[in-house]
């Protein structure tokens, strides 16, 4: 049997990103928000039971799915270092030199031992398939292995529709996590690009102007 040449994109769920929703190859969609944060433990006990409460009452309130995702990453702080690199030089105190030059040491060793995260929080709403009139039949050939892929309804179709299931749940949770105190922020277009490439390409640069096909990892199929 003849070798096929594939590439990253073809074990990809995720066909296109438009008018800042996800589309995807077996006839869904998604939006994406993403949230503030709060750092739970320097609340008082009863603040944390004042949390704990209301987002019990979010997830009691929801009649549709969704996903949390968190994001973890090292965090970065070779500007911050180069920074006190630099006023460390412009220093002519030697106390404060030496000072300064210890704390930019200790922050390099908490940093290495510690292995500091950074975090980012994001939920994502889905529009199944099914909303749309899609059989599980037809959402299993979306996504099989070697299926031609071919949705019964426009990319302009499924949006509108998505739209219209999508928004009023986002509005809804825009409402419910209000009252956690945290702050809900829909991604747009470029800016769920931006998350995708970084999510399957973590050592890479988003480069909006450039071609990424170019840089997919090709498999062999046999």
């Amino acid at each position: 049997m003849a070798n096929t040449t594939l590439t990253t994109q073809h074990h990809l769920l995720v066909a296109d990103i438009t008018d800042d929703i996800v589309l995807t190859k077996d006839g869904g969609a998604a939006l994406v928000l993403k949230s503030s944060a709060v750092n739970f433990s320097l609340l008082s006990e009863k603040e944390q039971g004042a949390l704990i409460f209301a987002y019990a009452a979010l997830l009691n309130s929801l009649s549709f799915p969704i996903q949390i995702l968190v994001r973890s990453r090292r965090k970065d702080i070779s500007n911050y270092l180069k920074f006190l690199e630099g006023e460390e030089g412009k220093q002519t105190n030697p106390k404060l030199k030496g000072l300064m030059s210890s704390y930019r040491n200790f922050v390099t060793q908490v940093v290495k031992k510690r292995n500091v995260l950074d975090k980012d929080f994001y939920i994502v709403i889905p529009f199944s398939p099914l909303e749309l009139g899609i059989s599980p039949l037809g959402i299993a050939k979306q996504i099989l292995p070697n299926a031609k892929r071919a949705v019964p309804y426009s990319r302009e179709y499924v949006v509108k529709k998505a739209k219209i299931v999508l928004y009023p749940r986002r509005d809804h949770l825009l409402r419910q996590v209000g009252r956690l105190g945290l702050k809900l922020e829909q991604l747009g277009t470029e800016e769920l690009a931006s998350l995708l490439f970084k999510v399957y390409n973590p050592v890479g640069d988003y480069n909006p102007e450039g071609n990424t096909e170019k840089k997919d990892v090709q498999t062999t199929q046999n």
